[in-house]
């Protein structure tokens, strides 16, 4: 884990952001063996085989869960937006997010990579 996406974290104003940001890094590295992290653009990004897999995108009302590669997958609509190539989640305070569905969708977008 790379100590500057733990920083990034941790310094996160809001408890409920750091508590979903640790459940995304974890699912991603439970979902991407080996995966890459780093903080690019002022937010946390992960890479399979130097490919971006993954971002995460704390806002002042939201934390977005961005899946690259995105095209093949088959969403349940009105719960992901964005263009075909990267899809996101937006997770807001109070709202428990499905960690497995996002993981599977995880697993199949960053196969190819």
């Amino acid at each position: 884990m790379n100590p500057e996406v733990t920083e990034f974290i941790e310094r996160l104003q809001l408890p409920w952001q750091i508590e979903v940001c640790t459940k995304l890094r974890d699912m991603v590295h439970q979902s991407i063996p080996d995966v890459e992290e780093r903080v690019q653009y002022k937010k946390p990004h992960f890479l399979k085989n130097g490919h971006y897999a993954a971002v995460i995108s704390p806002s002042k009302d939201a934390v977005a869960f961005m899946i690259m590669n995105a095209e093949s997958l088959d969403l349940p609509k009105g719960q992901f937006d964005g263009p075909p190539e990267r899809k996101w989640m937006k997770i807001r305070d109070g709202e428990s997010a499905d960690y497995d569905m996002l993981s599977k969708y995880l697993i199949q977008a960053s196969s190819g990579l």
